[in-house]
């Protein structure tokens, strides 16, 4: 890892493990440039790339094509309205109501370590983990300073932009867009990859052709949504898992977001990516300054495989901060599809038993515990525990599920309320509505205001309280709906547009709140299944409800898509009963765990009501996890098949990073007649280690496992699957 700065060509290149970026002033007025990004390289001045030779009429030189120069100059930060009509990213309305701005270059540091961002998820590092790159960038023109950030890991190809704005006038302006990331780099036939979905099929991988024009993905929803996610990828034409370029671009960001790829006339590719402009307009007054969420970029020059290890490693060692990190987390059981709302708490105390006695260690309750709340249509808002279901309340129930011998977990919904509640009765004026339009139900039910201090203050002490009254170590925080009706009663008429980035900023304060007063509680974030799975929210929580879809087929493409960026270790991944609640599909018991392994793992059914043999499936499940939880929570993820893509079956590996263990998943989804066994070629092992394979005679060595492959025969019967446990001999 270094950063440099070439004083004479005024170019800085920063060399991570296996990358390099360069960006150059280059012209005396200071453009940034924007010059290089891809495997790394030797040469600082490769100022080449810029092709200023192109137009021998560039602004120190002459002024008269200035348009011209500014509409393909490869810049590391657009402006708006002055010449470039390609993507802007920044857009300031100044006092006299233009929208004209540019920043040029004027100073630089490099230090140090990794700094924070006040009240946004970040990543960090210390001072021998990590260098910064900040320029300096003015518009001298409306006096205000950009901060470009961009900062290095040891070990890691990974680099983090921060994008930092301050208004140093002495007059008001107002932020109508501000990206977090800009990208100028020519066109060699990539493809966008995406991963787009629905609630109960999200991150399934989708690759787009890169037509002329804008093509994008985002969210307007207040939440990085089920529908589409924060990240983008470029990839070669032929990239595979271990081969072929890659860029991948991650918002750390759990709200608005837009990610987009513009093609122009000259074949070159602009990617610009941060909170969506629309519905976006920040006050910033003299001395206020914005700071735009983070973009994590990752290089890899050895196809896709190479891309997720470098983002799971960059999470697990650089942005998630839970003690849990690298804890086993026990393994629950939910009873939301067990019962519903339909439960007390003699129905918990007999799960409870039986979950003990097959190796199971926490009993989580879901919706339904508090006001009226037997079905979906009363009581957010109201978190008083209902006596009639709970009997003897909150402390009794805890106490003798903790007798039993398992932990306790809860459920909540702080962001909303329900009209039918007496929180609403009271105080109608703290949901986000618009006066005088009828207001946009889901779920029937409203968003409270968070963004408001009293309305925060409130929630926050609501859930601190319930988790004050007894020995509660988990927290499922779930959001079950879309931001609609967007008005603020807490927010002038000139501050609306701030509105959706404030609520953003509203959780998060609230989550850190939350594990900063209790610093031992296992967090778990949720909205409606997997709309809220981003880095954003793994700063504050090591895992997320990954899907309400617990189908195994399903999860294998759900499961593909996520772990493609975020770490197994952050998946909440559980078995549950057949026919499958969301889509009625049965898959064998053993099937259902082997994939649930695949993440945080647990249980989400009434095991009450399984017969002996799925009990003592259990049993053999748990011992399972225990056995393999450290290798899947913090080895190395390789893709070595994938159902998607080939329509018959899926295979994935996680290896220990020292090469001594792996733990491979195979899972047939149709069985076909009469069909040779499955050779599968186990992608990072060690070539010169020698391996033995649990139920199998013989020692290979790494590079025959890895070349030559092994043989899997194939399971009889749909939905069968495997696990294959290889250890160093």
């Amino acid at each position: 890892m270094n950063i440099s700065y070439n004083r004479e060509k005024r170019s800085f290149k920063l060399d991570t493990e296996n990358s390099s970026y360069i960006i150059i002033a280059a012209d005396e007025e200071g453009f940034l440039g924007h010059a290089y990004y891809g495997k790394k390289i030797e040469d600082d001045d490769v100022s080449y790339f810029l092709r200023m030779d192109d137009y021998p009429d560039y602004p120190s030189v002459s002024p008269r094509e200035r348009c011209s120069f500014l509409d393909t100059f490869p810049t590391e930060y657009s402006g708006n309205g002055v010449g470039d009509f390609r993507e802007s990213s920044i857009v300031i309305t100044d006092e006299n109501g233009n929208t004209g701005v540019q920043f040029l270059y004027k100073d630089h540091r490099i230090i140090k370590g990794k700094p924070g961002i006040e009240g946004l998820p970040a990543t960090f590092a210390d001072e021998n983990e990590a260098l910064t790159l900040e320029i300096d960038a003015a518009d001298e023109v409306l006096d205000l300073t950009l901060t470009l950030s961009y900062s290095i890991f040891e070990g890691s190809d990974a680099i983090i932009r921060i994008v930092r704005l301050k208004n140093t006038s002495d007059r008001t302006v107002y932020l109508d867009k501000i990206m977090s990331l800009c990208l100028d780099m020519d066109d060699d036939d990539y493809r966008m990859l995406v991963l787009h979905g629905s609630w109960a099929r999200e991150r399934h991988i989708q690759y787009r052709q890169i037509g002329y024009g804008k093509q994008s993905v985002g969210s307007l929803r207040g939440e990085s949504s089920h529908q589409e996610n924060p990240f983008i990828a470029l990839v070669g034409s032929n990239v595979t898992q271990t081969t072929g370029e890659v860029y991948g671009f991650n918002l750390i960001y759990s709200g608005n977001f837009i990610a987009q790829v513009e093609k122009n006339q000259f074949d070159a590719l602009r990617i610009v990516m941060g909170i969506h402009p629309d519905n976006f307009r920040f006050r910033l007054d003299p001395d206020d300054e914005f700071r735009a969420p983070e973009t994590a970029m990752v290089y890899s020059g050895c196809g896709l495989g190479q891309m997720t290890r470098t983002y799971h490693d960059l999470y697990r060692e650089h942005l998630i901060r839970s003690p849990f990190l690298h804890r086993p987390r026990p393994i629950l059981i939910n009873n939301w599809e067990a019962t519903y709302f339909d439960f007390d708490s003699e129905k918990l105390i007999e799960i409870a038993k039986d979950a003990k006695k097959c190796g199971i260690e926490m009993l989580v309750m879901d919706d339904g515990w508090f006001g009226k709340r037997n079905d979906d249509n009363t009581s957010l808002g109201d978190w008083q525990v209902n006596e009639e279901k709970i009997k003897g309340g909150l402390k009794k129930l805890v106490d003798e599920v903790n007798a039993i011998g398992l932990k306790f977990g809860i459920w909540f919904e702080p962001e909303m309320i329900s009209p039918d509640s007496d929180l609403y009765r009271a105080h109608p004026d703290w949901a986000i509505s618009i006066p005088g339009r009828t207001p946009c139900r889901s779920r029937n039910q409203f968003v409270l205001d968070i963004t408001r201090k009293e309305v925060r203050d409130h929630v926050y002490k609501c859930v601190s309280d319930i988790l004050h009254s007894a020995n509660i170590e988990y927290v499922k925080w779930d959001m079950n709906r879309q931001l609609t009706d967007l008005g603020s009663l807490g927010l002038d008429k000139d501050s609306q547009g701030e509105l959706m980035h404030r609520y953003v900023l509203a959780v998060y304060e609230l989550q850190e709140r939350l594990i900063s007063e209790f610093p031992n509680l296992l967090l778990e974030n949720c909205s409606g299944g997997g709309a809220r799975f981003d880095p954003g929210m793994l700063y504050y929580s090591p895992q997320i409800w990954c899907s309400d879809d617990t189908d195994a087929v399903e999860r294998l493409i759900i499961q593909e898509g996520t772990s493609l960026i975020y770490p197994l270790s952050t998946m909440g991944a559980h078995v549950s009963v057949c026919p499958n609640h969301a889509i009625g599909r049965n898959t064998p018991f053993n099937t259902r765990g082997n994939v649930a392994l695949l993440g945080t793992f647990g249980y989400e059914l009434d095991i009450t009501k399984l017969s002996d043999e799925e009990k003592e499936q259990i049993r053999e499940q748990t011992e399972n996890y225990h056995r393999y939880s450290e290798l899947v929570r913090d080895g190395d993820y390789y893709r070595l098949a994938s159902y998607r893509e080939n329509n018959d079956h899926d295979c994935v590996a996680v290896i220990k990073k020292d090469k001594s263990e792996a733990l491979v998943t195979y899972v047939q989804v149709l069985v076909k007649p009469f069909m040779h066994s499955v050779r599968i070629k186990i992608t990072g092992l060690d070539d010169g280690k020698k391996y033995k394979i649990d139920g199998r005679e013989g020692i290979y060595s790494g590079s025959t496992l890895k070349n030559a492959g092994i043989l899997i025969k194939r399971p009889w019967g749909d939905f069968t699957s495997v696990l294959i446990h290889i250890k160093e001999a």
